[in-house]
């Protein structure tokens, strides 16, 4: 049977089974109507059948991202501090759709090849096992690691990259796309308006940007607003210590018993939690519960001697799920960063003080065997496979 056949047959086989589906009153599980869109149909005048035919994504039920329901403890004082990044780009379900299809898209390197995905995988919880990762061409490589995605919507300082050198996340999003070793459209190659005219050719955009911003021009800060959003979807709300504290019925400052830890976790959890006056280790001055993204005074962490260079780190949430450590990813395990921490921080002008001494050297707790794991524990329970398996940040091309 010719494919143009074949196609308009599965669709009518699909038109018959909505229709009996609707008749016995069956719905999809989100409560939206879903209407399937035939590709080969000629009346399909807004375009949603080009989507349909490329993406895995029906234009008339989008995937549900705006105003998602955090846990209780997410107080408003938490968000107001937190969320630097809603001023004047609110999430949309159509505009972190669209952002989505923009992540997955490889048409954003100059060769074709990547994605942001590519560096950023769902699989790892928005990172890289590579310590550097390859760039488009796959011979050079990225000078620093891959930083984890979830809870970047939640950063005190407002800046992006581990160098903070983007003022907000619409500027970071697209940096990658103009490197020369990432993904290769940089000024000698046509710069940004390469990228976004090779994205504008693309038929099935004109449809998504009309849904997310009301009409089908492609620009720059359209495709800056919709990576941003779809970035600032990815929330990790579900892990063990999430549950916990929901359980709980706490709050701020997150010390109490946690139901269901070990005796282990519980230990690394009061080590964490705790300032070191009171027998603590105070990470939690600079990795904020409920999100465990960086305070925004926080310095650099003496990685290396004589450092002058302030970083910031993502959030400890999904740490420990299939990536590397610190900006250059040194380091391959939790153990290995308790252990910095606990024995290795070097001096420098910009070592932040609370992991020094007062007369400036860098602090040394001396942990216990015993409680260097037991930290290593607790830090496992913020991990959240949900950002690894959640549908609205699968790729959504048919490959």
């Amino acid at each position: 049977m010719p494919r143009i056949a074949r196609a308009r047959t599965t669709f009518a086989a699909a038109s018959l089974a909505l229709l009996l589906a609707s008749a016995c009153g069956e719905s999809d599980p989100t409560g939206t109507a879903v209407i399937p869109t035939d590709p080969t149909s000629a009346a399909d005048t807004t375009g949603n059948g080009l989507v349909v035919a490329a993406l895995t994504i029906d234009p008339a039920a989008l995937p549900r991202y705006a105003g998602r329901t955090l846990p209780a403890f997410y107080t408003a004082q938490v968000l107001q501090r937190e969320d630097r990044g809603a001023a004047g780009n609110p999430i949309t379900d159509a505009g972190a759709t669209l952002g989505r299809v923009l992540f997955f898209d490889r048409r954003l390197s100059r060769n074709d090849s990547l994605s942001c995905a590519n560096c950023h995988a769902q699989s790892l919880a928005f990172g890289d096992t590579a310590r550097f990762s390859l760039g488009f061409e796959r011979s050079g490589r990225t000078t620093a690691h891959a930083m984890r995605l979830a809870n970047a919507r939640f950063n005190e300082s407002g800046q992006y990259f581990w160098d903070r050198r983007a003022a907000s996340l619409q500027a970071q999003v697209i940096e990658p796309i103009q490197n020369p070793v990432e993904m290769g459209f940089d000024a000698a190659h046509g710069g940004l308006a390469a990228a976004i005219a090779k994205v504008s050719a693309a038929p099935f955009y004109a449809r998504l940007f009309t849904l997310a911003f009301g009409d089908a021009s492609v620009t720059q800060d359209r495709v800056q607003r919709a990576l941003a959003q779809y970035v600032r979807s990815i929330v990790s709300v579900e892990s063990r210590w999430d549950a916990a504290v929901t359980a709980s019925g706490g709050g701020a400052p997150f010390a109490q018993p946690m139901p269901g830890f070990t005796a282990e976790e519980s230990r690394g959890q009061q080590l964490f939690l705790a300032p070191p006056q009171q027998n603590g280790l105070g990470c939690a001055g600079c990795h904020v519960p409920p999100s465990f993204s960086l305070e925004a005074a926080s310095r650099s962490n003496g990685l290396d001697a004589g450092e002058t260079r302030v970083f910031r780190s993502p959030s400890l949430k999904t740490v420990g799920m299939g990536n590397r450590y610190m900006h250059d990813g040194r380091f391959a395990t939790l153990e290995e960063v308790v252990e910095f921490y606990n024995s290795g921080v070097q001096p420098g002008p910009a070592l932040d003080p609370r992991l020094a001494n007062p007369d400036g050297t860098p602090r040394r707790p001396n942990l216990s065997v015993a409680a260097r794991a037991a930290v290593v524990e607790f830090l496992k329970t913020l991990r959240d496979s949900s950002v690894m398996t959640d549908a609205r940040f699968t790729d959504p091309f048919r490959r």
